[in-house]
């Protein structure tokens, strides 16, 4: 039975009658509401907008929940939205169970679910461009925005005040545990909707949090915590690296029993760690401590969470990502400090900061008292240790070289954590912008849009200096959308009451999809589908129109400096001119020059893609050129700590591909790079794919089994064919630089100095190996499949320069092997003469 059916029939459809089928649902699960719960559920039926200000644990996803039973009682469209994709769509599935999949819809930007629906799971940025495409005529009756904090994030603030400004129809529910001072929201938007406005806060957790500041040695605090049965332990870091680390370091410490280590290697099973952060971390977990970081494989993450929840992972090392929504079962939160780099300086923690992280202690059902540790400074951690073992002789304490604060340090003591524990979350700030897809949305509605934007300019959270920037920028926009052809004024309103109008065809649900993607449908008339790298330059088009990786272009950049540092030294350029020739070198940014002179000419008849700048760059392209796997890759640029951003980014390119590339201009060679790269993602980790998919047919809920799903990597034909030319193209590439100890780590049975002898031969007869587009072409590729023997035998013909073509590489290609790889294993049996 989902919570629908719960819903009162007939005209029994009042406050009362929608509160008690809630309540009565509620309490059949065996919950019993808190009183903040029931004060908020009672405003929510009766019509009210709701502030929910409480702490982590204190069931503000059942009151919102609560808000969409309503919105289906008044037959009215709900919409929920959340800060990241991730928590969208884990929310969609979460309200398909209790709803039914018929009543639930997803809209992320990239893709679109049951858009139909009466609830909508969606990010705040698709909400808002629907706020701005149809303003008070949207067909909007509950709004529910969870983690109304990111309001005040800088870039992307705009999004969570725009509903506020442009949906006066609907109800609000706004919910996050640090809201601060909201008596601006309550009065504001009791102004706007004409509905009271209630503000129900509380300060009391569900599970009371203990606090305590150490000075002893951090492996000393986890044992002794872990003696106090107070895991699971959340330690909490500020680096990705500090956090690995950290979790090498205690795997001294005797975390598990004999019992519950056996229990961890059961539910681990078959999971394949094939990455080398993925093998650190089954060494990791087995010894029952997790890692827990953003810039891990979704699976790996998936994977600490469940045997988390298991309560198995008695330590987790982690980031302060933890205070996103991440659903790890926590008794004890330890912060390694209280102070952290920003991205522009070192400073202590805000006190929004500290309270989404302390307050995921304590697990409300489970826990009658979280715990919340500080960490002293090392320095002083360190002082007091010599202190301590100085005794109370005045003398010996006196003579204790003290150890001093890193030269740059921002530090904290116990003060400064008693004051975190009482400081009040800082007042949110209005973060709101103009653009031309603002412009445009507000020109395209209905109505007087030079009203809708007057009043939008005018009646914003900003102070009078920042409206009359606002005002100045969107003047700027409407006369460069004027000059450019793009909009048009009339000298007397139409029929939908329009003073101005767009002249051009805007893209179906423009502004909620992804903006360069018209763009890159133009771009792709500029290619020449006779070049040899044709399907490499479509992909290079689909790669400028996505968010830049900047973790992998940094690492690009850094590898191409150092290749550049030591070709100059060879050729005995000065220091001085090889520090000014630096700074030219960056990554590689295929089609640039293309590009940007299609980005100008397209903009000047769009202008409102001049709010997503073009960016050139070559990831998904450079590992296929350089014809490496995931592992290759990651190792090559040196990005283990970030193996998870290279697969999102990856999957975001075959996404791409398979949404913005028309079928009309698919040739073979881009067939079968969009089939190896799809298959090279679900071969890391198929969750993205998956719920990707899942996601288009939703047939089932997602896998809540430990194991991954595993597809045979060969059932893909076609995909593994293209591994397969790969595999022996990057050989052939290794061989053409002379790089024989390189290939004997990949062919360690055939042995480096048998690559040497074999190349040595081949020299003697041809001048060079030529890599080009032909040499890694289908046409060099002899193939002969012997199902019988579980196995391809394999020819890769050397592409010399006289065209002989006399020359290759045999192999063998083990497809059980490939299997349980998740890649292409061969056997290389000779490199020799036909």
């Amino acid at each position: 039975m989902t919570l629908l059916d719960q819903l009162p029939t007939g005209d029994d459809l009042g406050p009362d009658s929608l509160y008690a089928a809630f309540e009565s649902w509620v309490s059949g699960r065996g919950i019993t509401l808190y009183p903040a719960q029931e004060e908020a559920l009672i405003e929510v039926v009766s019509g009210a907008n709701v502030v929910l200000a409480t702490p982590t644990g204190s069931g503000k996803s059942l009151v919102a929940a609560g808000a969409l039973f309503t919105a289906l009682g008044r037959e009215e469209v709900a919409f929920y939205t959340a800060p990241i994709k991730a928590l969208v769509s884990e929310k969609f599935f979460d309200l398909c169970e209790m709803f039914g999949r018929e009543n639930v819809g997803m809209m992320t930007g990239d893709a679109s679910v049951n858009a139909d629906a009466p609830i909508i799971c969606c990010t705040a940025e698709v909400l808002a461009n629907i706020a701005l495409r149809d303003g008070a005529d949207a067909d909007i009756g509950v709004v529910v925005m969870d983690e109304f904090h990111f309001y005040a994030e800088p870039e992307r603030g705009w999004a969570w005040q725009i509903p506020l400004l442009e949906l006066p129809q609907a109800q609000f529910l706004l919910m996050s545990a640090t809201l601060g001072d909201v008596e601006f929201f309550r009065t504001d938007l009791t102004r706007r909707t004409g509905r009271p406005t209630a503000v129900v806060s509380s300060a009391e957790r569900p599970v009371p949090l203990i606090y305590d500041y150490r000075v002893t040695p951090l492996h000393e605090t986890i044992e002794e915590l872990l003696a106090e049965r107070k895991a699971p332990i959340y330690l909490v870091h500020f680096t990705q690296a500090a956090a690995i680390e950290r979790a090498q370091s205690l795997m001294s410490v005797n975390v598990c029993s004999k019992e519950e280590k056996a229990r961890i290697a059961e539910l681990i099973g078959g999971f394949r760690f094939t990455t080398k952060f993925g093998r650190n971390l089954s060494r990791f977990v087995r010894h029952g401590i997790g890692v827990h970081h953003a810039g891990m494989l979704p699976k790996y993450r998936r994977l600490v969470e469940r045997l988390a929840q298991a309560g198995l992972l008695k330590v987790i090392c982690g980031t302060d990502t933890l205070g996103v929504g991440v659903n790890v079962p926590i008794r004890t939160v330890v912060f390694t400090a209280l102070s952290k780099y920003d991205g522009t300086r070192v400073r202590r923690l805000r006190a929004r900061e500290f309270h989404q992280i302390a307050g995921r202690a304590g697990r409300a059902g489970y826990d009658t008292v979280g715990f919340v540790v500080a960490q002293a400074p090392e320095h002083v951690v360190e002082n007091e240790k010599a202190l301590a073992k100085a005794g109370d002789d005045p003398k010996k304490r006196r003579k204790v070289q003290r150890k001093k604060a890193p030269e740059g340090f921002v530090g904290w003591d116990a003060e400064t954590f008693a004051k975190l524990q009482t400081a009040a979350p800082e007042v949110l700030r209005s973060r709101f912008q103009v653009s031309h897809a603002m412009l445009l949305s507000v020109i395209a509605r209905p109505g007087n849009a030079y009203q809708a934007m007057k009043r939008l300019l005018t009646d914003n959270h900003e102070d009078p200096a920042a409206r009359r920037r606002h005002i100045s920028r969107a003047i700027a926009i409407y006369r460069s959308l004027l000059a450019g052809g793009v909009v048009e004024s009339l000298p007397e309103p139409d029929a939908q009451g329009r003073w101005a109008r767009i002249t051009v065809d805007l893209q179906e649900d423009f502004a909620l999809n992804q903006p360069l993607s018209t763009f890159a449908l133009a771009a792709f008339e500029i290619l020449d589908p006779s070049s040899a790298s044709y399907a490499l330059d479509v992909l290079s088009v689909i790669e400028a129109t996505l968010d830049d990786p900047r973790q992998i272009l940094a690492a690009q950049e850094n590898k191409a400096r150092g290749e550049a540092v030591q070709a100059m030294k060879a050729e005995g350029i000065e220091y001085e001119e090889r520090m000014e020739l630096l700074q030219d070198v960056t990554y590689a940014k295929p089609l640039e020059e293309e590009l940007e002179a299609a980005y100008e000419v397209y903009r000047a008849g769009h202008p409102w893609v001049g709010d997503h700048p073009l960016s050139p760059k070559s990831v998904v392209r450079d590992m296929y050129e350089r014809a490496m796997t995931f592992t290759e890759y990651i190792g090559y640029y040196e990005l283990a700590r970030a193996e998870g951003l290279v697969l999102r980014y990856l999957s975001g390119a075959y996404k791409a591909l398979q949404q913005t590339v028309p079928e009309s201009i698919k040739n073979d060679d881009l067939i079968d790079l969009i089939e190896w790269l799809g298959e090279l993602v679900r071969q890391v980790d198929s969750s993205l794919l998956d719920e990707w998919e899942q996601l288009a047919n939703p047939a089932a809920s997602p896998d809540e089994i430990v194991e991954e799903r595993v597809t045979r990597v060969t059932a893909n034909a076609r995909a593994f064919r293209v591994l397969v030319r790969n595999a022996l193209f990057r050989r052939v590439e290794l061989a053409a630089l002379e790089r024989y100890s390189d290939l004997g780590a990949l062919d360690p049975e055939f042995g480096a100095d048998a690559w040497a002898d074999a190349m040595d031969a081949y020299y003697s007869e041809h001048d060079e190996l030529l890599t080009g587009p032909d040499a890694r072409g289908p046409k060099l590729l002899q193939i002969e499949e012997v199902p019988a023997d579980g196995l391809w035998r394999v020819r890769q013909v050397f592409d010399d320069p006289a065209g002989d073509h006399d020359w290759g590489i045999s192999a063998e290609i083990d497809l059980a092997g490939s299997d349980e790889a998740g890649e292409a294993v061969l056997r290389v049996l000779a490199v020799d003469r036909l």
